[in-house]
């Protein structure tokens, strides 16, 4: 009897230890701490992509609220501008306006005077004058017109006159008179060119 109980002991003691080694060996297996890494990996990455993700959203909302500050800017400097060019526009037509108002005191007070006709006439002259002095002033300059060439890109052609004192396709009468400002056409010379049948003939 002392034999075997001996023996069961042994045998007893042998089990326990091969389950304390078997647990041992599971506590240690690759694949239960790999799980538990994964699951903190996990989490990190989460954090780290919130993170991103929480940045990214204040970086947009930062670029929409100046996108909204530089229209305004944009609308109220457009509509600066406008005003700013209506502005200039009412003070150029108003200088110009404020120095042909003596002209037209001068035509009003020609149609209330009761002179003669060459009276008339001659009071008619001087506020041409007026006028063309006004018009250079202005730096407007009438279009030169007869004993020039023909130009077409100063002058408009109303018929020809047959002349042989002066040249071919030289400008014989003004009709209308053409004005320019500085180097800028106003508008064309209505003439008539002459046609001279000495020259066209040869």
């Amino acid at each position: 009897m002392p034999k075997k109980e001996a023996d069961l002991t042994a045998l007893e003691n042998e089990e326990t230890a091969g389950a304390e080694n078997r647990s041992a060996d599971i506590a240690e297996a690759p694949g239960a701490e790999a799980r538990g890494e994964e699951t903190t990996v996990g989490r990190a990455e989460l954090e780290q992509l919130k993170a991103e993700y929480d940045q990214l959203k204040k970086e947009r909302d930062a670029l929409l609220d100046r996108l909204a500050r530089l229209q305004a800017e944009f609308e109220n400097a457009r509509k600066r501008a406008e005003k700013e060019k209506a502005d200039f526009k009412d003070f150029a037509v108003g200088s110009v306006v404020e120095q042909f108002l003596p002209v037209l005191d001068n035509f009003e007070l020609a149609l209330k005077s009761t002179g003669s006709l060459e009276q008339l006439r001659a009071g008619v002259e001087l506020i041409v004058k007026q006028m063309e002095e006004i018009l250079r002033g202005l730096q407007v300059q009438p279009v030169a017109t007869v004993g020039e060439e023909f130009d077409p890109r100063h002058h408009e052609a109303m018929g020809s006159v047959e002349r042989e004192d002066m040249p071919d396709q030289h400008v014989a009468e003004e009709i209308r008179r053409g004005y320019r400002l500085r180097e800028k056409l106003l508008r064309p010379a209505l003439v008539r060119v002459v046609s001279n049948p000495k020259q066209t003939s040869e």
